[in-house]
């Protein structure tokens, strides 16, 4: 009993200290020709699960699928519609405090880091 006692308040103390990813977060992300664009992060996490969505940026606002959230670990997957063509893309990234660091990578893409700030909690 005292080790199940103990274990459930480690795991209690891990959940405490996991950063909370809900909310908005904007980002100035590179685009072609050395422009910039504002994207906009919208997450809400409930558990390990992360959905949410991404406004900015080429082809409109598009909802994340497949979002986990693992102490301050998150990870998700956007896919997009060129043209008649399907596109995925792989985010993962870390929250510290009100920074979000992410890595975007997609198939046959070169990797793209992105740092996004907190711009709300709700």
């Amino acid at each position: 009993m005292k080790i199940r006692l103990a274990l459930l308040s480690c795991l209690l103390a891990v959940a405490a200290f996991a950063a909370d990813v809900t909310g908005k977060w904007t980002a100035e992300v590179p685009g072609r020709g050395g422009n910039t664009m504002t994207q906009t992060f919208t997450f809400k996490a409930d558990g390990s699960t992360l959905t949410g969505s991404i406004a900015g940026g080429r082809g409109g606002e598009v909802s994340i699928s497949n979002g986990k959230v693992d102490g301050d670990n998150i990870s998700f997957d956007v896919t997009r519609e060129f043209q008649g063509n399907s596109m995925t893309f792989h985010y993962t990234g870390k929250v510290s405090g009100d920074t979000l660091k992410l890595k975007m990578e997609r198939e046959g893409g070169e990797p793209r880091e992105i740092t996004a700030k907190r711009a709300s909690t709700t």
